[in-house]
């Protein structure tokens, strides 16, 4: 973590019991946290294109981002670095079981996570055709 961030962050947020601060972690401990996650407050993009697969409502902590498909497609919300926005947002989706049903359950814009399968499909299929 940035050292200018790290003291602020674990000032603020270092004792909440519903907030856990880690060191970064690697894609595989991410990927299986992501997983388990409830709801994404996040700033990265990476993080943005991962979350959709695993039904995870990404919060968006900017004004605009570079990924607008999350947003089309339903699984993601801009709310900036506006707090009182932020909380409330938070509160709702906490709150709303349809609300978040609604943004859990909308179709991931970057696939359903098949795409290797079809490829080797079309692959082995293009061989068969190709030896006969």
């Amino acid at each position: 973590m940035n050292p200018n961030v790290r003291g602020p962050v674990h000032r603020i947020l270092g004792d909440l019991s519903n907030v856990r601060l880690t060191p970064p972690l690697s894609y595989i401990a991410f990927v299986n946290l992501l997983r388990e996650s409830y709801l994404v407050l996040t700033d990265s993009g990476g993080v943005q294109e991962e979350a959709p697969s695993f039904g995870v409502p990404i919060l968006v902590l900017r004004n605009v981002t570079e990924r607008p498909e999350n947003v089309e497609s339903g699984t993601a919300r801009i709310v900036g670095s506006d707090r009182e926005r932020i909380v409330s947002t938070v509160r709702s989706l906490s709150e709303n079981r349809d609300e978040y049903s609604v943004m859990s359950r909308a179709t991931n814009p970057y696939g359903d996570g098949k795409a290797a399968k079809r490829i080797v499909n079309a692959l082995l299929e293009r061989a068969h055709r190709e030896r006969n």
